[in-house]
Order: C-alpha cells, then structure tokens, then sequence
C-alpha cells in the first residue's frame, strides 16, 4: 500500500515536472504570465520551468524581421501620380512593451509604415523619388520609428524599392533626356567648332608669313589625295586669279562693240522732240 502510494506520487511529480518543463531558443526570449499578471523577470534562452495551470509562458522573437509594404498610389509635390512600394526592416527590443503595450506590434508596425509611406510621397517630388532616394529612407525610418519606440519595436532600416511611373511620365521623361544629351552634343560640337577655327587662324598666321609654307601644305594636300588610288584629283585653283579673270572681262565688256555707229566730235544729239513746231524750244519766250 505504501509502496503503491509513493509510485503515485513520484509519477505526479513526473508528470508535473514534465508539464511545467519549457524550451526557450536562443532567438527567442520568454514571458511568463501568472494568473494573468507579468513576471518582472524574462526568461533567457535555454530550459525553464512555469507553474502548471497557473503560468502561461509567451515566446518572443527577436530577430530582425524583413516585412515589405505594400505599393501605395499618391501624387507627388508636383502633381505627378507615382506607385511606390518598400521593405522596412525591424526587430523586438523590449519584449514586454512588445506584448503589453500592443495587440499585434507587427500588424500596427505595417500600418505605420503605410501611413508613413504614403506622407512621404505627398511631401517630396518627381525628382527625388527617382534620384535622392538615400534622404528619402531616412525620413521614412524615422517617421516609422518615432511611434515604434513605445511598442518596444526598433527600426533598423527602411529602403524604397520601386518608382512606378504613368506610360505618358516616362514617355515625356525619355523625350527630355534625349533633348538634353542632344543639347550637350551640339554645345561640345561648338566648342571644338571653336577651338579648331583658333588653331586654323594661327596656322593661317603661320603660314602668312612664310608663304613657302602654303606652297608645302599644298603639295601635301595633293600627296594624300593621290596616294588613295583615285581617277579624280582635286587641285586648288586661287581665288585671286578668279577675281583677275572676272575683272578683265568686265573692262572688255565695258569698250565699245564693233558695228556701233560713233559721233563726230562735238556733236552732240538732239532728243527727239528736242524742239516744237516753229523751230523754237520749249523753254523759248516770244518778245
């Protein structure tokens, strides 16, 4: 009877060790609940033990956690109607506030996040979602941060990943890009414009001086052309001996054509109707 009585009891002890037994991961760490009140203590990562039937122990993680927000429609500064979705990472740092102070700490973190995201897009323009996205995560995290402090949540980063833009925006965004590079091309084809006419003008000056020079370069110029194997070879032909030609045929043009009847010297021709009936001028007064 006795021995019956204390194989009872062992096997209850068994049986209550064996139900009070909990494992705590070395990610997670452990709150225990008695009879609905919170232990001050938290329990570490390894084997612990709770009162059966009057202690609840809550795990929580605390890894970082990589939750990604949803794309959120707004119009931009700028009136320009944007999509943009990100990826906000955090994790637990205070396990009580994580579970007294909130229901659902990720749920009112996505939330926020949204909320946020959204702020954001309102606030800054075209311009800086597509290019000054660095200053635009930092606004973010810390608009995230600022409520998740009390939650017991930190913040570790908060990145934007896509832009998405109307079909008219990007078309009207490709247009400007082509009209700027072809404003850069034109202004670095002035610039060596520029730059070959100064060293044409001291190569002219150069060879000014020294008219032997011009008479090099010539004979170079016809040098490269022939050594090509061409049927056509084009030879300079001065303008000063065009000028030459064109002025000596206007002298010939301006003395008088063969077959023209010439006057007598003296003679001078009277305009037809030079004088009126009467043999008098027109200008003539009768005394």
């Amino acid at each position: 009877m006795v021995v019956d009585l204390v194989a009872a009891v062992l096997s209850f002890g068994v049986v209550y060790l064996m139900a009070g037994a909990r494992v705590v991961k070395q990610y997670e760490r452990g709150l225990v609940f008695r009879l609905g009140r919170l232990r001050p203590d938290v329990r570490a990562p390894g084997f612990t033990m709770i009162v059966p039937a009057l202690d609840r122990l809550r795990k929580v993680n605390m890894q970082v956690v990589t939750m990604p927000i949803p794309a959120q429609e707004g119009i931009t500064r700028d009136n320009v109607t944007v999509r943009v979705d990100a990826v906000v990472y955090f994790k637990v740092v205070h396990p009580a506030d994580a579970i007294i102070n909130v229901e659902d700490y990720r749920f009112a973190v996505l939330q926020v996040a949204q909320t946020s995201l959204r702020s954001i897009i309102g606030k800054s323009e075209l311009d800086d979602l597509l290019s000054n996205r660095e200053k635009l995560n930092e606004g973010l995290a810390l608009m995230i941060d600022s409520p998740a402090l009390g939650w017991g949540v930190q913040i570790d980063r908060v990145e934007i990943k896509d832009v998405s833009l109307p079909e008219t925006m990007k078309r009207s965004m490709a247009r400007q890009a082509e009209a700027a590079r072809d404003r850069r091309a034109r202004v670095i084809n002035a610039d060596a414009e520029l730059q070959a006419s100064k060293k044409l003008a001291q190569a002219a000056a150069v060879m000014g001086n020294t008219p032997g020079a011009l008479q090099l370069r010539l004979l170079q110029t016809v040098t490269a052309v022939a050594a090509e194997k061409n049927s056509t070879l084009v030879f300079p032909f001065p303008v000063e001996l065009l000028r030459f030609l064109e002025r000596a045929s206007q002298n010939a043009d301006g003395a008088t054509a063969p077959g023209t009847p010439g006057r007598a010297a003296g003679q001078v021709e009277e305009p037809p109707g030079g004088r009126t009936a009467g043999g008098r001028a027109p200008g003539d007064r009768r005394r």
